[in-house]
Parts: C-alpha cells; sequence; structure tokens
C-alpha cells in the first residue's frame, strides 16, 4: 500500500509519499500560487502531482487549511486566503478522476491525528492539540478520534474571545485569542519595538534573549497563550495539550508556558501534560495518510 498526501497551507503546499508503514518515502513543497493563473489554483497543482505519480499509489490524503466538511470531504469555508478554494469538491472530483479513495480533512485535526499515532500524543485516547502560527489552530480529540463539531468546525480555538473589547482579528471580531496568542502578533511586536523584522528563529538566538524588550514581549506573549490554555484546562480537564507550530520547537519558550498554565490551576487540573508536537512539517501529511488507509478499508470491502 502506498498513499501521496497532501498539505495545503495559505503560502505552500507540501506533499509526499507514504508507505504501509507510514513511513514518508519523500516529501516536496511548493508555492500554493504556482499555478496562480488558474481558477481554482489548488485544485489544479494537486491534480497535477496526481497525474504525474498516477498509477503508484493506491489512495489520496489530503490536510487543509479551512473548515471541511469531512464525511463528503469538500471544503466549506474558512479560506479567504486561497482564491476560489472555498466549496471545492475535493473527494469527489479526486475520486471521480484517479478511481481511488480520498480522505480530506482540516490541517489541525490531520496534525492532531498524526501526533496521536506517531508522535507526541501516541498512545493516548483524549488530548487537545493546539499550533501557533499565522493564527491559532486547535483539535479536541477524544475517545480515539476527532471531535468535529456539528459543522464540521469544532476546536476553532484560535476564535474564543479573551480579551473583552479587545484587539481586531482577522474573522472581523474582536477580542479573539489568536488576535493575542499567534506566533505572528509575537514576532510583530518584537519586529515593531526593535525597529527591524525579526523572525521567531531570530528572537530565540541567543544573543538576542538578553534583550530586555524582546525579554519584556516575550513574558507578555506567554501569558496570552497561559491565559488561553487556562480555559480550555477548566472546560475539557485534559491529561495531555500538544503545542504544534515551528516556534513551539523551543524549550525555553514551552518552559515558561508550562510554569505559567500550571500556576493558574486548581489541583484538580494541574496534572495536564504539555507538551511540544514530535512530528514538526509531516504532521499533516501523515494525519492525512492515515485517514485515507482508514477510507482504503472502507473502499476494498
Amino acid at each position: 500500500m502506498k498513499i501521496i498526501a497532501f498539505d495545503v497551507g495559505g503560502t505552500a503546499i507540501k506533499f509526499g509519499m507514504v508507505d504501509e508503514n507510514f513511513k514518508v518515502l519523500f516529501s516536496e513543497e511548493f508555492p500554493t500560487n504556482e499555478f496562480e493563473d488558474t481558477d481554482n489554483m489548488v485544485m489544479y497543482a494537486m491534480e497535477a502531482k496526481l497525474r504525474e505519480y498516477e498509477g503508484q499509489y493506491d489512495a489520496i490524503g489530503i490536510s487543509t487549511a479551512g473548515q471541511v466538511d469531512f464525511e463528503n470531504g469538500m471544503i466549506h469555508d474558512g479560506v479567504g486566503n486561497i482564491p476560489n478554494y472555498n466549496h471545492s469538491d475535493l473527494r469527489g472530483t479526486f475520486e471521480r478522476i484517479f478511481n481511488v479513495p480520498v480522505a480530506v480533512d482540516n490541517d489541525v485535526n490531520c496534525a492532531a491525528i498524526g501526533e496521536a499515532h506517531f508522535g507526541a500524543a501516541k498512545g493516548a485516547s483524549d488530548f487537545l492539540c493546539l499550533t501557533y502560527g499565522t493564527g491559532v489552530g486547535g483539535c479536541i480529540y477524544i475517545n480515539g478520534d476527532v471531535y468535529r463539531g456539528s459543522k464540521f468546525a469544532g476546536g476553532e480555538f484560535g476564535h474564543m474571545a479573551t480579551h473583552k473589547d479587545g484587539r481586531p482579528c482577522t474573522c472581523g471580531r474582536i477580542g479573539c485569542y489568536e488576535a493575542y496568542a499567534a506566533c505572528r502578533v509575537f514576532t510583530k511586536s518584537v519586529s515593531d519595538r526593535m525597529g527591524k523584522k525579526m523572525n521567531g528563529r531570530e528572537i530565540f538566538m541567543e544573543e538576542n534573549l538578553k534583550n530586555p524588550i524582546i525579554i519584556e514581549e516575550m513574558d507578555n506573549w506567554e501569558d496570552e497563550i497561559a491565559l488561553g490554555l487556562r480555559n480550555l484546562c477548566y472546560i475539557f480537564n485534559p491529561s495531555l495539550i500538544v503545542l504544534g507550530g515551528g516556534i513551539m520547537s523551543e524549550d525555553l519558550l514551552l518552559g515558561h508556558i508550562r510554569h505559567k498554565v500550571n500556576a493558574q490551576l486548581e489541583p484538580n487540573y494541574k496534572h495536564v501534560k504539555i507538551e511540544k508536537a514530535q512530528l514538526g512539517n509531516k504532521a499533516g501529511m501523515l494525519g492525512a495518510a492515515w485517514l485515507a488507509s482508514e477510507r482504503l478499508k472502507i473502499w476494498n470491502k
């Protein structure tokens, strides 16, 4: 068995081939807008790659930005930054063209599934997963599966309100968690105060971590992250929270967040483990491959 898996983001599309042991045989990445002169550049790009490797795979797994109608394999909403992608019928289109099963889910759901089977949450039946990047994504994993909600939009932790009358969010509302806790917000705050553009990797360079401006901004940002996680702990009482996004690989940051969350919890909540994701940029692809393998079983019955 081989599965071709995609991970569609606003700026890049990752894809690769996965074998029956979920070993990634190869992976590549290309800009999402590589085919921007077409009506639906993402669909066009995926179809081109699927034709290139046609006959070499038994199923297709797609991890994608946006809200996904999981039962039908369609983009429901939430990807305004990718032209003409909302309401795309990924499963129906690709199953019809290539005659292999297709599984489609939201990118954070797929990342959580990948971590559940192969990474930081391996062996856990219940956990929460959050990713911090341009925004804040979330997934609720309960009884060995993703809780997707009545309209496949469950786990949108980035848009829970943490500040009354707060900052405007990209969703058009105010006071959202991601308007304070997204990595993008942190790097912009540091860049504005330092008078030069800095990314997360640069901020966490040893010489920069001694700068009082960066120390102050990091402390404020960690407080915002901890506030949201505290709320989720009191709602779900989880035993495990997995934090993803490239910046969460920083051990210093993770240690500070653990300490700040724990300090705000009552005894019955303090057992929660906060771990960093282990699969890096392959989490979404592996999660999508897992879903595709499950759909392949149904397809072959």
